[in-house]
């Protein structure tokens, strides 16, 4: 039986009341799914970090959330954040959202810290499903010349030194420290343009690709998280695309000063002059988000 009342044909006012009333009834704004990516000596589940945040994204939107494990265990996530291959890690990621039935249509990404220039990366290389938002908590854009803090283990943090003093541009180390794939070196420009294997080349430091800055801009709205008082950002003003001008370490310079922006290699310029994108800064250390910006700034965006 289809459970509806044999009379129901032969009343037609209550036909059109029934009817009536199902368009006052407001309809559920469905959240896009989030794709989370997390930073340097952290893992896709742990409750005091990525954990807590993908619960809070989930009552507040309630949406999809996937928080990215980057191989086929906790431990192996956290190691394969210093010593994976950034490549690899954004090939694996590819292929784990394009499997997953819940963001075929398309997902907003939110990267911490590395996590952030890595879904950068993904934008431009894996267009499909569609990223339609990125927010970048503390990402380095422009890379960074300097580390000092290691949030990983005694063991990790003394390999991750070994390996900075091999030289961070030698193939060795380029292929095996993911800390060094995002090392800019300002008192050798030339060489981290030709050696550097991630953050020189999505940054199209070498041969410019111009399905890069198509999939870039495809992403419908970029926000750049700064925290003003970082102090494992070196510098912190790569969190907002800026660095220190060639040839030195101590006068910086803003994305607005690059031939990243002047060339306009990316579409930052095309996609900031047309109010895509948002540049915020939080008045504390490296991730720490207070509550308010949550509740401010990030979910409202997430909500659009």
């Amino acid at each position: 039986s289809s459970g509806i009342n044999a009379e129901w044909p032969l009343r037609p006012g209550i036909t059109f009341l029934a009817v009536g009333l199902i368009l006052l009834v407001p309809q559920t704004v469905i959240c896009t799914p989030v794709v989370l990516w997390h930073g340097m000596g952290d893992s896709c589940c742990n409750p005091l970090s990525m954990g807590s945040v993908k619960k809070m994204l989930e009552k507040e939107l309630e949406t999809y959330v996937l928080s990215l494990m980057v191989g086929n265990s906790v431990a192996s996530d956290t190691t394969n954040g210093f010593f994976m291959d950034t490549n690899e890690q954004i090939d694996f990621v590819c292929n784990t959202i394009k499997k997953d039935p819940n963001l075929q249509d398309g997902y907003n990404a939110m990267g911490f810290s590395q996590g952030g220039q890595f879904l950068r990366g993904l934008a431009q290389r894996c267009p499909q499903p569609p990223m339609k938002q990125l927010i970048s908590i503390g990402g380095q854009h422009q890379g960074v010349y300097g580390f000092p803090h290691c949030p990983g283990s005694w063991f990790v943090c003394k390999e991750v030194d070994r390996l900075l003093n091999l030289g961070a541009y030698t193939d060795y180390v380029q292929s095996h420290l993911v800390q060094a794939q995002y090392w800019h070196d300002p008192l050798d420009e030339d060489e981290y343009k030709k050696k550097s294997k991630f953050i020189a080349e999505i940054n199209q430091e070498g041969t410019v690709k111009l399905e890069y800055k198509q999939n870039l801009m495809r992403v419908s709205n970029i926000t750049f998280v700064m925290f003003n008082k970082d102090t494992m950002v070196v510098p912190k003003e790569s969190e907002w695309f800026g660095f220190y001008k060639p040839g030195q370490d101590k006068e910086l310079m803003t994305l607005q000063d690059s031939d990243l922006w002047k060339e306009d290699k990316l579409g930052l310029k095309e996609m900031d002059s047309q109010g895509r994108l948002s540049f915020l800064k939080i008045e504390a250390d490296h991730l720490r988000v207070p509550e308010a910006f949550w509740s401010d700034e990030i979910i409202p965006r997430l909500k659009v």
